[in-house]
């Protein structure tokens, strides 16, 4: 399947049902009053995060969503029916966000989350509302509302607890295939990576990590040059970046330190955040230097470089001091997981507390819009007439 991670959607909340306008008329009741029903609300969007999702692909055809209009009021004190909600489902990672004010709507990051993007529209008042002392048999009615609708921006950036960076060709295919089941395509051109690839890596019966794989990084990235700027993005969600860099490269004019500074440079360019994630370097393809040169060119490479936070000696095809590598990781991820648990269970209260505050003041909303139907003057008699039966009206 093709990996799409952008798309723009429009969504569109149910309007509101109208009230009515119509009386009770029974045999020896001639003067029954008003029994007209509210409009039912308009059904709302939803937005959930769904595990089995990998891609935004069913939103790059498929572009208007509507909810359900609220049915109009009835006579005999019946409401009109609510619109049906619709739940549209995304991988888990898709940010979406308002085209037009680029306003943050909702951040899926995990399994299940569902959160309310389009809110329907209020349903209309009947004239039962507006019956009082002085009006015993009103004819105004209110018309329900409109739905909220949004023209929205879909991000997917994908779960990944390692992220590798790279120029192309520093083997990061060929790493992701040596330390997980992935599979992705490994030849020796440039740019054989198009798309992200995830793989699990298991250290044991109850660990496990998963890593990203993005297409490879040259130097201009962040301006658009290459393929790897499109999807730097999937990076952001990571707990550390892993940096590989071809020790022995075929062109003898290529600087493995000049390459290296490079995708740190790109980085810091594209997100200040992102350079400042952890990020180890794993100095790749020491099966093709003579063994007894190994030493020499990694010491050389490290002081040319400069200081780094951690850095491994491998060779992904060999599956040489992978092991030692992915033991390391596994130990800082798991650190890292139970401080971001930690920081989690405050956001998850902090969100319940905002929700709560937004649900309070919608309920006022719809309190006050109630008060103020009632408290406006009655309509004319000629604009309520169009929604009332003959046979129900006195």
């Amino acid at each position: 399947m093709k990996f799409f991670d952008e798309a723009r959607i429009e969504v569109f909340a149910g309007d509101g049902g109208n009230g009515a306008a119509t009386f009770r008329r029974e045999k020896f009741i001639p003067k029954g009053g008003p029994s007209g029903g509210d409009g039912g609300r308009g059904g709302s969007v939803y937005a959930m995060a769904d595990r089995n999702l990998n891609t935004l692909i069913d939103y790059r055809y498929t572009r208007s969503f509507r909810a359900e209009r609220g049915e109009n009021g009835g006579s005999r004190d019946c409401y009109g029916k609510g619109g049906e909600d619709i739940t549209l489902r995304f991988p888990v990672g898709t940010v979406i966000r308002d085209l037009e004010t680029e306003a943050l709507i909702a951040d899926l990051d995990e399994d299940g989350k569902k959160v309310l993007i389009a809110r329907g529209g209020r349903g209309g008042l009947g004239n039962i509302h507006f019956k009082s002392s002085v009006n015993r048999a009103p004819r105004k009615k209110t018309m329900g509302q409109e739905g909220e609708r949004f023209a929205l921006h879909l991000e997917l950036k994908v779960l990944a607890d390692v992220g590798l960076l790279g120029m192309p060709n520093a083997g990061k295919s060929t790493f992701i295939r040596s330390v997980s089941a992935a599979k992705p395509k490994v030849a020796d051109y440039p740019f054989t990576t198009l798309a992200p690839n995830l793989g699990v890596v298991r250290t044991s019966e109850n660990r496990s990590f998963v890593i990203a794989d993005i297409p490879g990084l040259i130097e201009g990235a962040a301006e658009g040059a290459g393929l790897g700027h499109q999807f730097l993005r999937h990076l952001q969600r990571t707990h550390v970046l892993l940096h590989l860099v071809d020790l022995a490269p075929f062109d003898p004019e290529a600087d493995p330190v000049a390459d290296a500074r490079a995708i740190a440079g790109e980085l810091r360019k594209y997100d200040e955040a992102l350079y400042d994630k952890p990020r180890w370097l794993a100095l790749n393809k020491l099966d093709l230097i003579p063994e007894e040169e190994r030493a020499e060119r990694v010491a050389a490479f490290l002081e040319a470089y400069g200081p780094v936070e951690r850095h491994f000696e491998i060779s992904a095809l060999k599956s040489e001091g992978t092991r030692e590598l992915i033991f390391a990781l596994q130990d800082f991820l798991d650190a890292e997981r139970a401080r971001i648990e930690a920081e989690r269970a405050e956001r998850h209260a902090a969100e319940a507390a905002r929700l709560a505050a937004i649900e309070a003041e919608r309920a006022a909303a719809d309190a006050a819009y109630v008060a103020d139907s009632l408290g406006e003057d009655e309509l004319p008699e000629d604009e309520s007439a169009g929604n009332t039966p003959d046979d129900e009206t006195r």
